[in-house]
């Protein structure tokens, strides 16, 4: 597993680009819902005006905002305007402010205009009644205000400190609204600035279209960035992956390439492939998914959730209820799809295994007519993991409905509490509109995070999975410095075999036991047996495909475990028991220890290996192609084509493991005598089943039951080895016996 994480730390740079691209998508994201509810509560409802501070009024309008300030409020004010005459009228006309200053005035002129508001407003009551209520001005003062005239001109009359008492009355009732919402005092002071504005010839339309305009356009940059910093986020999303996942199957290759038979045992075929191929792309996928999903869903969710506690509305409870909702979902998918996750893997394994075992073994299916229950076979292992993917499917199809509705409630949540808000005027309508939007962006984070939760055991058992490929120590690797011996020179192609003996990993009993005997270049040495004698086994010694258990081999006068696997085995050209070819053409597989390897170096391989004939017949020649495994050639034309390959390779010793058994004896014949004059300065090591393939074979070693039974000539053999005699008369006529 960590050997899998540690992979990632190259993309460490990407990773904190996409990280970067999401905070930029999360804040665009963020600040849609909040200019969507600037359009609706100042673009239509206050007609585009965002401040209470008008940038241009009247003198006369200026003069009835004096008559409620007091002297320092109106020398701050005046102190912003300046006196300019347009069409004819005196006008106080802003000037340039800052941010901060602006700040101030709104503060300061914000009582003075709401008692101007609230007085003319009383006055329009008033022009109906013929005085003002007590509600405002008190119970012990009651005025009549005479025809023609309006409050204004009777406030103007009053003395200053009756004014600032109306003032002081006013403020009180200013408190109380403010205490509804922190907006409810500005919604109204607006109206009051729309009118001020009409009345200084301002067009008001203009100043909502180019509100609503400006705020339109500002949201469509902010969308195209947010689809930009998107777009970029899964292009370096798509890159970490498709790299990691590359790099991670290099690695496995890299170490399954390098594995002795006794790590070779601890999986099956099957199962490395699918750990190669389905778990690798697992884990490429929910890296995508985290990079996109995991690391954007937290910062989208906490951006939303400060948003929503920096507002003045008290519907905090309702995100609560929603998450809780989303949780008990969540809980019960983890409950029961779950399981079914971890298992998902082993069943494709075994439908992998399944199915391997069919398509190779089909000759013999056929042969015996168990088609039928090969097919029951493979459709119980089909049948395990659709039923488990469709249980999984069906939960995630059940999850997505209830997130929906999830979302859907809270939204219709929302609208409820808040239209009793908005009816109060503690809250507007795009206020309750840009809530939803955060609520909705809270809960499709914990959606994410939801879906990533279900995708990451999954995940988690593919890495671990791959990790044990990975983290399995190779039993057969290289020497340390210290221990790296040279070959010796002098005994170039010599092998020798010192009290060797050999057990299978986990096996009790020694396969081999005690074998003793030196093979020499230039001389050939055959080894026969009955099935199960160890012969096979003995020669897999040699290249270092296992390591004895006891003694030593010497190849060149060096010990194998004390030199380099590669110099080892490039001195060595092996034939194994079953002729494997690669995919490709007849060239590439007879050049395949050196792609460089000049044509007739090749021509002349296959001429030794009797392979020339059949090949020239064929239209294409050497070109031609050879399907994987070798398939679409002979049994006889797949073992004289792997001899072409050990023969081009021209190594110090020759290691033929049966690899005549399917020849006839006629080119078994030719074969061998061509062989003895290509590779007489070689040395030639012959596993075989037939004494006819081994009769002039410089020694002999017959094994039994993993010792050596005797050792010699074929005619020495005859007359001192009671194993070998038994073999040789199963398979040779009285004269050919007499003879030997």
């Amino acid at each position: 597993m960590k050997q899998v994480l540690n992979h990632l730390k190259k993309y460490t740079l990407p990773i904190l680009a996409c990280l970067a691209l999401l905070c930029v998508q999360a804040y665009c994201d963020l600040s849609l819902p909040e200019y969507m509810s600037n359009i609706v509560n100042v673009g239509i409802q206050q007609g585009g005006i965002d401040s209470i501070v008008p940038e241009r009024l009247r003198a006369e309008d200026m003069e009835a905002l004096e008559l409620f300030m007091t002297a320092d409020e109106k020398e701050t004010i005046l102190s912003y305007y300046n006196q300019e005459e347009i069409n004819g009228d005196q006008m106080y006309v802003l000037g340039n402010v800052k941010t901060e200053e602006l700040e101030e005035l709104e503060n300061t002129l914000r009582n003075p205009m709401a008692a101007l508001y609230l007085m003319q407003n009383y006055n329009s009551q008033a022009s109906e009644s013929g005085n003002l209520t007590d509600s405002v001005l008190g119970n012990e003062t009651e005025f009549t205000i005479p025809e023609g005239m309006d409050i204004i001109d009777v406030i103007s009359a009053m003395p200053e400190e009756s004014r600032m008492a109306i003032r002081d009355k006013i403020d009180e009732a200013i408190e109380q609204l403010e205490t509804l919402g922190g907006d409810t005092v500005d919604q109204m002071l607006t109206v009051y600035v729309q009118d001020l504005y009409k009345h200084a010839g301002v067009d008001t339309d203009s100043i909502r279209n180019i509100y609503l305009i400006k705020s339109g356009l500002i949201m469509i940059l902010y969308t195209l960035f947010m689809a930009a910093a998107n777009i970029s986020t899964v292009f370096f999303a798509s890159r970490v992956g498709a790299a990691f996942s590359r790099d991670l199957r290099r690695s496995v290759y890299t170490k399954v390439i390098r594995f002795s038979g006794k790590e070779s045992s601890k999986f099956s075929t099957a199962s490395l492939i699918t750990r190669c191929t389905n778990d690798i792309q697992q884990i490429q996928m929910v890296i995508i998914m985290f990079i996109r999903i995991a690391l954007y869903a937290p910062i989208l969710g906490i951006g939303a959730l400060v948003k929503v506690l920096s507002s003045d509305a008290d519907m905090s409870w309702v995100i609560l209820v929603a998450v809780l909702a989303v949780f008990l979902v969540v809980l019960m998918l983890m409950i029961f799809a779950m399981p079914k996750f971890t298992s998902l893997q082993k069943l494709i394994d075994k439908l992998n295994l399944v199915s391997r075992e069919i398509l190779t073994g089909l000759p013999v299916i056929r042969a015996f007519s168990r088609e039928r229950f090969e097919e029951n076979r493979f459709d119980k292992a089909n049948k395990q993991l659709m039923k488990t993917n469709l249980f999984v499917n069906r939960m995630m199809a059940v999850m997505m409905p209830a997130m929906m509705f999830i979302m859907n409630g809270t939204s219709v949540l929302i609208i409820w509490v808040g239209s009793g808000y908005v009816d109060s005027g503690a809250m507007q309508v795009g206020d309750m509109m840009a809530f939803i939007q955060y609520t909705v962006q809270i809960i499709l984070s914990f959606l994410m995070l939801s879906m990533m939760s279900i995708m990451l055991p999954r995940a988690f058992v593919s890495a671990k999975r791959v990790g044990e490929v990975l983290e399995t120590e190779i039993s057969i690797a290289d020497p340390k410095a210290k221990d790296l011996h040279a070959f010796d020179e002098t005994k170039k192609g010599v092998v020798e075999f010192n009290h060797v003996s050999f057990k299978y990993p986990g096996a009790d009993e020694c396969v081999l036991k005690d074998i003793n005997f030196t093979a020499y270049p230039a001389q050939t040495t055959a080894i026969i047996g009955s099935t199960g004698s160890g012969k096979s086994t003995l020669i897999n010694l040699i290249p270092r495909f296992y390591d004895v258990t006891e003694g030593s081999i010497k190849v060149s006068g060096a010990d194998v475990r004390n030199v380099k696997i590669h110099d080892l085995r490039d001195k060595i050209g092996y034939v194994p028991q079953k002729g494997f070819l690669f995919s490709g053409t007849i060239a590439s597989n007879i050049a395949y220890s050196d792609e460089e390897m000049e044509d007739s170096r090749i021509e002349k391989a296959a001429e030794i290996a009797q392979a020339k004939e059949f090949i020239d017949s064929k239209p294409h020649g050497y070109e031609s192609v050879v399907s994987q495994g070798g398939t679409n050639v002979s049994g006889g034309q797949r073992q004289r084509l792997s001899i072409a390959r050990a023969v081009a390779k021209d190594p110090d010793i020759y290691i033929f493991d049966d690899s005549f058994s399917a020849l006839d004896f006629k080119t078994d014949k030719e074969l061998r005598s061509a062989l003895n004059k290509a590779t007489k300065n070689s040395t030639i090591l012959i596993v075989a089943q037939r004494i006819s393939t081994i009769l002039h074979a410089d020694n002999i070693i017959v094994l039994d039951e993993g010792k050596i039974a005797g050792m010699g000539t074929h005619g020495e053999l005859l007359k001192n080895c009671e194993v070998y005699r038994q073999i040789a008369s199963s398979q040779l006529s009285k004269e050919e016996l007499n003879n030997g």
